[in-house]
């Protein structure tokens, strides 16, 4: 169960104090997510993983570390990130304070990220808040930064109820505050269990779109974009798994060949439940509309695994 302390007049003395604090609004509304943490491997694929995330790509570097035992926070616990993006949104639309300083209440956030409301699951909560707060993330992504995914958290009991208050690191905060890098998530995304396909479904949410010049990844770009750890093969073979399950909400994914090479396509399916609001960012638009006939930019022949359909076009690296 959650070790529960009484409320501290200074929950940090180094940055609390000076937080005004956001009571988080209750009810189900539309999940956010930041791009930034849909495109590049921010977070564990796995449940245990403490080895290291060293990513660089261009001028873009990434190195996830953790400071505990625990290991590093995994796209599952990143949830509660999507949670606080989401309140963060919902407060700005309804023109309400927020702040980085989020008092709340663990049912409050189960229930959003549609857990369950057993002990273990209170435990898998404070579990998962405490790996956030441990994992060291060091970036060159819009600006060079180091901060943990929670600057610190503490729970409390004030009467009867038992609360929360955590608070966000700047890095994180002040992306949220700007609308064309939040995405919304289809609700569906928290019923998917895998951490490879929960992984995938948020890199295509970031590319999906509706252009006509269609987007694919090569297998081999996808394997280190993910800083899965994952022989390459055992990866291939899942992705194989995931298209011929079709899990993503939202959206088709295809197996493509070229030039002895193996690449994924998507494209979004209809109905999607992840339309994007006024003034928030769209996907980047860049697909193939047509799968008996695709003609896209650019040189190569792409046949679609099983069904002879021929698309042209080059791989997307982004």
């Amino acid at each position: 169960m959650m070790v529960i302390y009484p409320m501290p007049h200074r929950l940090l003395p180094m940055e609390h104090h000076r937080l005004e604090p956001f009571r988080a609004l209750p009810g189900a509304f539309a999940l956010r997510d930041l791009q930034d943490l849909m495109a590049y491997p921010f977070f564990s694929l796995s449940k245990r993983r403490t080895k290291p995330i060293d990513f660089i790509s261009g001028k873009t570097s990434i190195h996830v570390r953790s400071l505990s035992g625990q290991g590093i926070a995994t796209l599952w616990d990143a949830d509660i990130l999507i949670w606080a993006a989401s309140q963060i949104v919902e407060a700005r639309n309804k023109k309400m304070h927020a702040s980085r300083l989020i008092t709340t209440t663990p049912h409050e956030i189960l229930t959003f990220i549609e857990r369950g409301s057993s002990g273990r699951d209170y435990q898998g909560l404070q579990n998962a808040l405490n790996r956030l707060r441990s994992t060291s993330v060091i970036t060159s992504l819009r600006s060079c930064a180091e901060f943990t995914w929670i600057s610190e958290w503490k729970p409390y009991q004030q009467g009867r109820s038992c609360g929360i208050a955590l608070t966000l690191p700047d890095w994180f905060y002040s992306a949220v505050q700007q609308k064309a890098l939040v995405l919304t998530l289809d609700r569906a995304y928290f019923g998917l269990s895998g951490g490879l396909e929960r992984w995938l479904y948020r890199l295509v949410r970031k590319h999906g779109g509706k252009q006509h010049n269609g987007w694919h990844f090569d297998f081999e770009h996808l394997y280190r974009k993910s800083a899965s750890l994952s022989p390459f093969r055992r990866f291939a073979f899942e992705l194989r798994s995931i298209v011929e399950r079709q899990p993503l909400p939202g959206y088709t994914l295809l197996i493509g060949l070229s030039r002895g090479r193996t690449f994924l396509i998507f494209e979004p399916s209809e109905p999607s439940s992840t339309k994007p609001e006024k003034g928030e960012s769209r996907p980047v638009d860049n697909r193939c509309n047509n799968r008996e006939s695709h003609r896209c930019s650019g040189n190569g022949t792409l046949v679609v695994s099983g069904t002879g359909t021929r698309v042209y076009g080059n791989e997307n690296r982004s």
